[in-house]
């Protein structure tokens, strides 16, 4: 007996170290992550010499176009202000693929600077980040535990701090949304032209959010988003009426197509024929199908909070095009996954696999294109990992299906 209660001693303190490498392993990599970010900012914000070679610097030349009342989409004039402001020449000229009804988040930025510019729009998006974790972490019943930090750690959010990207407009977006559908649709509604400046990512997920609403009767949320896009687009036609077919013409002429992006979709193509452009569009469709599906399995008991997650996870997985930075949509999802584990080792993992993506990240500095060499497998280890995280949780209890009662 002795011997046996020894033995399960030995074993609850291996346990018990294991938390404690894992806890640690976890704090490290955060850590690590919020220096090497807060470095950046350093320089970014404080010097602005990187300020022109950032993506963010397309935003800044579509809006200095956009509110002279010139084409937004115009090569010679886009490159006429992007390679004064420092955008390397290897990369060409940039331009902002974002649908016309997003122009006007483009706006203010035709006012100054690019360096001026580049630091309002940089705390722009932090605040961002930042909301979007609070109103989650609120979701969550405010916990102690805190692990909503996590999110400012996270390798695409920290990607799309650097770049200067949009995504985390449409994380802004997709939180809000979750916050407000039950209490506030019509808002709920509204928040998700945020969401729309990314609308590729969402495919999946907005076509079940189409679906849930007509079953639902919430005419209401579908009123917020039509009247947010019609009034963007509205806005867009008074400064330029020509925006649209610029856009086409922009589209057509910017060879896309022939850019490699790590994620499935654009390897699907490239695996099978690169040159059939359609096979992009193959994992999406068949993640609608499966969406559909899901949607009606669940239907009686849905909750956006919790089959949302899976969802928003699957979409931007089978997206016709992402890349690293648009994977900061998982925030919410990996957040819930990480609420309900009870698992350290599944935590530590997680931290872990952000940090390999982080250091792909710096890498990229020394190494161009070291970064998507190394972050096509990203998006199917958050997928895996949440359905790990679920599946290994205890018993989640009535509260954690009403999250967002807490309003």
């Amino acid at each position: 007996m002795n011997s046996t209660a020894e033995i399960a001693v030995e074993q609850k303190t291996g346990r018990a170290r294991l938390q404690v490498v894992a806890e640690t392993a976890v704090i490290a990599v955060c850590c690590l992550a919020f220096l090497l970010t807060a470095l950046f900012f350093c320089v970014t914000l404080l010097t602005g010499k990187t300020a022109g070679t950032r993506d963010f610097v397309v935003y800044w030349a579509t809006g200095q176009q956009f509110v002279h009342g010139h084409n937004p989409y115009d090569k010679a004039a886009l490159g006429a202000l992007e390679r004064p402001a420092g955008l390397p020449s290897q990369y060409g000229v940039m331009y902002m693929r974002n649908p016309p009804w997003t122009l006007p988040i483009t706006l203010p930025l035709g006012f100054f600077s690019v360096k001026t510019a580049s630091l309002l729009w940089s705390l722009l998006l932090l605040g961002c980040l930042g909301l979007s974790l609070h109103l989650l972490w609120a979701m969550y019943g405010r916990p102690e535990n805190r692990l909503h930090l996590f999110g400012y750690t996270f390798a695409p959010a920290i990607l799309c701090l650097m770049f200067g990207q949009t995504s985390l407009f449409a994380l802004l977006g997709l939180v809000l949304f979750l916050r407000m559908h039950r209490t506030r649709p019509f808002w709920a509604g509204v928040a998700l032209w945020l969401c729309a400046l990314k609308p590729h990512l969402f495919v999946p997920f907005g076509l079940v959010l189409l679906v849930w609403a007509v079953m639902t009767r919430s005419y209401r949320l579908l009123a917020g988003a039509v009247a947010s896009v019609l009034a963007s687009c509205s806005a867009v036609y008074l400064i330029d009426p020509m925006a649209w077919p610029q856009y086409t013409g922009m589209m057509r002429a910017s060879g896309v197509v022939r850019e490699f992006i790590p994620c499935m979709s654009v390897m699907v193509r490239l695996w099978v024929y690169p040159h059939t452009v359609w096979l992009e569009y193959l994992p999406t469709g068949l993640g609608c199908i499966w969406a559909l599906w899901y949607f009606r399995k669940h239907r009686a008991e849905w909750d956006w909070m919790d089959h949302g997650s899976l969802l928003m996870l699957v979409s931007v997985l089978v997206a016709p095009y992402a890349w690293p930075f648009d994977q900061s949509l998982g925030i919410p999802a990996l957040l819930r996954g990480a609420s309900r584990t009870r698992s350290r080792g599944l935590l530590a993992a997680l931290a872990l696999a952000s940090a390999l993506v982080e250091m792909a990240i710096y890498a990229d500095i020394w190494f161009p294109l070291a970064l998507y060499k190394w972050t096509l497998w990203t998006a199917p280890a958050w997928l895996a990992w949440y359905l790990l995280a679920c599946r290994k949780a205890g018993d989640p209890g009535p509260a954690q299906h009403s999250l967002l009662q807490t309003s």
